[in-house]
């Protein structure tokens, strides 16, 4: 990605979008449904917000005129399985520096897009064709599944799912998620060395768990 956020994308990528979220303190995960479009794709970028209506996909090609290097279509198509993008839209997209695809919606020409390593995540895989009709919104905030996304968000999506980093908080984040990583490390080698989770978290101050009464002659 280029210039908006004073982040390095392949420290936010090794950090993962699951550790982010975690040190973020906030909900700012995306539903488990967007899941990617072919294995291995990864994003980072700035989100320009797009709203489509179901079954139509001109605001995307709309989207495809406002984005630049570095951004990433977040689209709110209502989760109805269309194909609302595929191989032609993704080569368009990387002429002009677009960093992926995420959309409540379906998309199609996996393989392709995989062979282009345009990364695009997507509620679901559809070949299902649309129309051109309603020119959509752009850059207006939009609400995925109950998950706001603002202009100049900053997406981090990877297998592990969607991440939407608030613009303003970015830095924060990254450093709570690089102090996350460096404890997480530290708990590694205390586990390959033997200890117990339950020791581990202190997790024993919640009490024992119940379990089956002893038998006095000893059988199991």
């Amino acid at each position: 990605m280029s210039g908006a956020n004073p982040v390095d994308a392949a420290e936010l990528l090794r950090l993962g979008s699951a550790t982010l979220y975690e040190a973020s303190g906030q909900d700012c995960f995306l539903d488990a449904a967007f899941r990617p479009a072919w294995d291995g794709a990864e994003i980072v970028g700035r989100a320009v917000p797009v709203a489509a209506q179901a079954g139509d996909n001109l605001a995307l090609h709309h989207g495809l005129e406002a984005a630049g290097p570095g951004d990433v279509l977040v689209v709110d198509a209502g989760g109805a399985p269309f194909g609302y993008w595929g191989e032609v839209m993704a080569v368009a997209a990387q002429a002009r520096g677009i960093a992926g695809l995420v959309i409540d919606g379906g998309v199609r020409d996996t393989a392709q897009l995989r062979e282009l390593g345009f990364a695009a995540f997507s509620t679901s895989i559809s070949i299902r064709g649309t129309i051109k009709h309603w020119p959509g919104t752009i850059g207006i905030p939009i609400t995925l599944r109950g998950r706001v996304v603002n202009a100049g968000d900053l997406v981090v999506a990877d297998r592990d799912g969607v991440a939407i980093l608030p613009a303003g908080d970015v830095e924060r984040i990254r450093d709570a998620a690089r102090a996350r990583a460096a404890k997480e490390d530290a708990y590694m080698a205390r586990l390959r060395a033997g200890e117990l989770t339950l020791d581990l978290y202190d997790f024993r101050r919640f009490g024992d768990p119940i379990r089956p009464a002893a038998d006095p002659n000893g059988a199991r």
